[in-house]
């Protein structure tokens, strides 16, 4: 049984005032997102309008709180190097040689290319925070690109509003494709 077939049971097992819930956990979820969240609500039994936003809060607020951390991170990490950079330079500065600078750091560490960080900076320098965002989901999990908006830098405010947008009409374009679907079959 994978993921999805047990948000489905869930749903289909608890009362129906907790059913938008689970949608919401299942928004939550990578690579279920508000899309398949929304599909698991509608098929589910749960009013269509009832599922498109429990998905989209789900996914939304594991989102907001992954760029919120993600900045935070970033910010930590930018902060120090700062202040290894501002040490070593008063070092210099102070009166000390030229070679006790080294100018490589060890303690940083090289960070290595995966292809799908690869793949993610292409985009971003292609089509920027928006195209991102909203073509997003077509290559990497909401979760994943917000993230990695945030590592490199995009204000928090700027991430959150394009992802909210994304987020919105993906799920939105899938609740429509659902509900039709779950119509015609009726």
């Amino acid at each position: 049984m994978n993921l999805i077939d047990t948000f489905q049971d869930l749903v289909a097992q608890v009362p129906e005032f907790l059913q938008p819930l689970i949608v919401v956990l299942a928004g939550a979820v990578p690579f279920i997102e508000g899309e398949g969240a929304t599909t698991i609500g509608i098929i589910g039994g749960i009013h269509p309008i009832v599922a498109a936003i429990a998905a989209i809060i789900g996914n939304f607020a594991c989102v907001a709180l992954l760029v919120l951390l993600g900045s935070g991170a970033r910010d930590a990490v930018v902060s120090r190097r700062r202040a290894q950079l501002k040490a070593r330079e008063s070092v210099v500065v102070g009166g000390g040689s030229e070679s006790a600078v080294d100018p490589i750091d060890a303690s940083v560490p090289v960070e290595e290319t995966t292809p799908r960080k690869a793949k993610f900076q292409r985009a971003f320098e292609r089509y920027g925070v928006p195209g991102v965002s909203l073509l997003g989901p077509l290559l990497l999990p909401t979760q994943f690109t917000a993230t990695m908006l945030a590592a490199a830098g995009v204000t928090k405010a700027r991430i959150l509003l394009w992802q909210g947008i994304a987020i919105v009409a993906w799920t939105t374009a899938f609740t429509i494709l659902i509900s039709s679907v779950v119509n015609a079959v009726h």
